[in-house]
């Protein structure tokens, strides 16, 4: 997991979370219609995938089938594993956070990650349940929002076998 927090902040921030996160512009990239994740190179994020174990990747993600009912073209696209162990590190870390418990649960509900689950303004201005400082807060997020990228820029036909 630390892999994954670490490359996040390579690609995204390049030295302090915290100072990196609240100095980022959000609304001019909300205003373009994009997120910070979009600061993430995707070929990277590919190769950051093949160096975590598998069981690492499959604890928190799964590849999902997507259809755009319009064209009938079905697409891969990532989704939450909501019975892995990152959603029980998440219901066990919101024992004691009420916010990402709340994230937790969205998860379970759903299996996937929202971009509208954690909202930046939401981390910026909630310190008690977003403590930037936080390498869990740091690693929740890190994979919210690479997963955010990954749904936006992943484009790889399904293929059944």
């Amino acid at each position: 997991m630390t892999e994954i927090r670490k490359f996040f902040l390579n690609q995204v921030c390049e030295s302090d979370f915290k100072l990196c996160y609240e100095q980022t512009n959000h609304d001019s990239l909300q205003a373009s219609g994009v997120g910070i994740w979009t600061k993430i190179d995707f070929d990277k994020q590919k190769k950051l995938y093949e160096r975590i174990s598998k069981s690492t990747f499959d604890e928190i993600w799964m590849i999902c089938k997507s259809v755009n009912f319009k064209t009938d073209e079905e697409k891969k696209s990532i989704c939450a594993n909501a019975i892995g162990k990152y959603q029980n590190y998440l219901s066990d870390f919101g024992k004691n956070n009420a916010r990402i418990a709340k994230y937790a649960e969205r998860i379970e509900a759903s299996g996937d990650f929202g971009g509208l689950d954690i909202s930046y303004w939401n981390v910026l201005t909630d310190k008690k349940h977003f403590d930037l400082n936080d390498p869990n807060i740091q690693l929740i997020l890190a994979i919210h929002y690479l997963s955010m990228n990954d749904q936006v820029k992943r484009n790889e036909n399904w293929i059944e076998k």
